[in-house]
Order: structure tokens, then C-alpha cells, then sequence
């Protein structure tokens, strides 16, 4: 897929069903969306979220892990396989592969994930069980910038849902995963148009923020 030239060429990384992708091939067919997604990359061939962007014209890649010896060898070619689609921003969206540093490196400020919980609370795996077993009466996601260390990169965004006395790890994952559908759009959004970029190891900066709305939970 060929994209405007105003508008920021994307790839989107994926290993399963690739639903933030789905959330984020949907808002870039907006006219004022400043970004495209032109390729879709998955470590997994058999990847339904791969064939799902087939469909839709996008160039759907496939770079299996199990194809080479190590992790530095699978994260050269993909590092090619970037550049080959000369792509300006990689999006991370359920991405089951940590990367070396030099891959990160090479994209700093470029690369963005998102996490199921409100970082730096519960990075890793289990988010979902870890929060609801803490007590804790909220719970969410995380959109950062990616760097070498896992979850650890400067916060873009987040957005928190309430944990119901009731819930279940895949309740609250349901109810999270919504809300990431809204907030993963926004921050392609903003990283394309610059008006968020990586500041420090710590820090994405941004204009003035100053939102007044509020979660209470319970409310």
C-alpha cells in the first residue's frame, strides 16, 4: 500500500490476531489522520491478524522466528525488512518478541508499544491476574515509547477502567482492551505529528496537558 506523501508511513508488529491493529488500520482511513499503515510485520506466519491485513491491501509480512538461530539473528532481519518498507514509525501491537538493543536503538523515538496495565505497575506478563490480586480498583493501559528495557520507556498515554468486584482476568482484560482500541490511535496520532516526542529515558514531552475529567472507582 502506497501512502500519501503528507502522511507518516506505519508498520505494525504483531503475533496474533492483531486487534489494536485492526483499531489502528480504522482510524488511518480518516482524511486528517496523519499517519498510514503500510505494512503489517508478524513473527507467527499463521497469524490471523497477517491475513486480515492481506485483505485489506496492506503488505502483510512474514519473518518467522523459528527460522533463525538466536534473537539477534530474527531482529536483523527484521531490522531489514523495515527498512525495506521504508517505513517513518513501527508500532507495537501485541508483539510477543523482546528486541535487542541495537534493533531499539536504531528506532528510538520511532517505536511505540502499548501495555495492558498502567505502567510501571505490573510490566510483563499476567497484567490482568497481577492487578486484580493486588486489590487495587483500577486498572488499564500504557502507550510508551519502546527502548531496550522491557516496559520501562517514556509514557505517551494512558487510561485506566475500573476492577469490579466480580471480575475475572478476562473480564477486565475485555474492558481494558477497549479502551485501547480508543487511546492506541491517539498516540500514533500524536507521535506522527510530533506533538509528542522521547524527551529523556524517562520523559516523553509534550505541550501542556491539563485534562479535568475523572475515574473514581468505585464511583
Amino acid at each position: 500500500m502506497n501512502a500519501s506523501a503528507d502522511k507518516k508511513r506505519v508498520a505494525v508488529l504483531i503475533s496474533g490476531r492483531g486487534s489494536n491493529m485492526k483499531a489502528l488500520v480504522e482510524a488511518s482511513r480518516a482524511s486528517d489522520y496523519p499517519a498510514e499503515i503500510t505494512t503489517v510485520i508478524s513473527n507467527r506466519p499463521g497469524a490471523a491478524g497477517l491475513a486480515w491485513a492481506g485483505q485489506q491491501g496492506i503488505d502483510a509480512v512474514a519473518v518467522d522466528h523459528k527460522a533463525y538461530p538466536d534473537r539477534a539473528a530474527f531482529d536483523e532481519k527484521l531490522g531489514e525488512t523495515l527498512a525495506a518498507a521504508n517505513v517513518d514509525i513501527v508500532v507495537l501491537a501485541g508483539f510477543m518478541r523482546l528486541m535487542t538493543a541495537p534493533l531499539v536503538e536504531r528506532w528510538k523515538g520511532r517505536m511505540i508499544n502499548i501495555h495492558p496495565s498502567l505502567l510501571p505497575l505490573f510490566p510483563g506478563l499476567d497484567t490482568h491476574a497481577r492487578a486484580i490480586a493486588s486489590g487495587m480498583k483500577v486498572a488499564g493501559c500504557t502507550v510508551h515509547f519502546v527502548t531496550a528495557e522491557m516496559d520501562v520507556g517514556p509514557i505517551i498515554a494512558q487510561a485506566a477502567v475500573p476492577i469490579v468486584p466480580d471480575d475475572t482476568p478476562d473480564t477486565l482484560a475485555e474492558r481494558i482492551i477497549t479502551v485501547e482500541h480508543r487511546i492506541y490511535p491517539e498516540a500514533v496520532r500524536w507521535v506522527a505529528q510530533g506533538s509528542v516526542r522521547f524527551d529523556t529515558a524517562a520523559t516523553a514531552f509534550y505541550g501542556r496537558v491539563n485534562h479535568q475529567d475523572h475515574l473514581l472507582s468505585p464511583s
